[in-house]
């Protein structure tokens, strides 16, 4: 195979794992792990059910994969944690990154939610060590943080459970934020004023007294 075949060749198969992970959201976030088939995602997807099986060797392995997407998702998020970064910039950036992915993939967040609901049965036991090592790595910024008088003292692990769920809440239960704001359906600048509402009450509480929260960038 030519270099421009095999080039050709990866942007294929690249477009239908997307398909595919695009389609299944839909039906598992619809019907459910055991009430997806797998040839309803293909119906979903565009694609013959043998190409299914070409890329994934089953049902569960195309769930993992759209997990696993989603985790790697909000690890992007969580790199906005950062040690050499000042505590306000860094949680700004963090919620409206958070905020950003949940408004763009509304479906795989509730689908997530409905796995941890549900028991948890196929989120992988590295999925969850890897989560929870995430979270150790973030903790020990916070508290380093902390040390250093760079915020008010607080519990990190339950601060990131707080935003966590502040930040989710918009995408995993929608109907009840829409009841809420008073709207049909979330817009661009419903999560505008979510970041800014979310930042603005965290940094006020974590701030050493004297400092100025950071003002949203233009």
């Amino acid at each position: 195979m030519t270099k421009g075949a095999a080039k050709q060749d990866e942007k294929i198969r690249a477009r239908n794992i997307r398909l595919i992970l695009k389609a299944a959201t839909d039906v598992f976030s619809r019907k459910g792990y055991d009430g997806t088939r797998i040839a309803e995602i293909a119906e979903g997807a565009g694609l013959p059910k043998a190409n299914i099986y070409y890329y994934f060797s089953s049902k569960e392995e195309i769930y993992s994969a759209i997990i696993a997407r989603l985790i790697a998702g909000w690890d992007d998020a969580l790199a906005n944690i950062r040690a050499d970064r000042e505590p306000a910039e860094a949680f700004r950036a963090y919620i409206r990154a958070k905020l950003d992915y949940t408004r763009r993939h509304p479906v795989e967040s509730r689908l997530f939610a409905s796995e941890i609901i549900q028991g948890a049965r196929f989120l992988k036991t590295k999925d969850r060590s890897h989560m929870q090592q995430a979270t150790d790595r973030h903790v020990a910024v916070v508290e380093q943080w902390i040390a250093e008088g760079r915020m008010a003292p607080v519990d990190p692990r339950h601060l990131f459970i707080m935003l966590w769920s502040a930040t989710q809440f918009y995408g995993d239960f929608e109907p009840l934020a829409c009841d809420a704001l008073g709207r049909a359906k979330l817009k661009g600048s419903d999560y505008d004023a979510a970041t800014e509402t979310i930042t603005r009450t965290l940094l006020s509480g974590i701030l050493i007294s004297g400092q100025p929260p950071e003002t949203p960038s233009a």
